[in-house]
């Protein structure tokens, strides 16, 4: 049996990080949640996720800057981000298409089981029939 994939929630918001943990979790996902960009940093490097689900608007580092650190190091170079977000990409830092970021989602405009859809094809999962 394989190991399940990780999905690391950077996420302030503790409402919406505990709907996602739970989201994932029941889709067969090992979560692990951070309230800021550093203490998302040191989950990244300790959890080793699959997949970042990363929120911008966040205090302490926000999720661009978390984003920008963690591209800068061999073990965060590859991992996916998908940034959820309620700005809109014309909101969005400038800097953050150079990121190499998988996915921009509206948080607003998806459902949590469309997320968990779009964490899916972007791993690279088949839908469940």
């Amino acid at each position: 049996m394989q190991a399940k994939q990780k999905i690391a929630v950077i996420e302030d918001d503790y409402a919406i990080a505990s709907m996602y943990d739970f989201k994932l979790r029941h889709s067969g996902y090992e979560v692990s949640t951070a309230p800021d960009g550093k203490l998302g940093l040191t989950i990244a490097e300790t959890f080793n996720p699959d997949l970042i689900l990363l929120d911008l608007m966040m205090p302490v580092m926000s999720g661009d800057e978390m984003l920008e650190k963690l591209r800068q190091t061999d073990w965060g170079a590859k991992i996916k981000v998908i940034v959820l977000t309620n700005l809109s990409k014309d909101e969005a830092p400038h800097g953050l298409r150079f990121l190499n970021v998988d996915r921009y989602i509206v948080k607003a405009h998806h459902t949590p089981t469309q997320v968990v859809d779009i964490v899916r094809e972007v791993l690279g999962v088949p839908k469940a029939a």
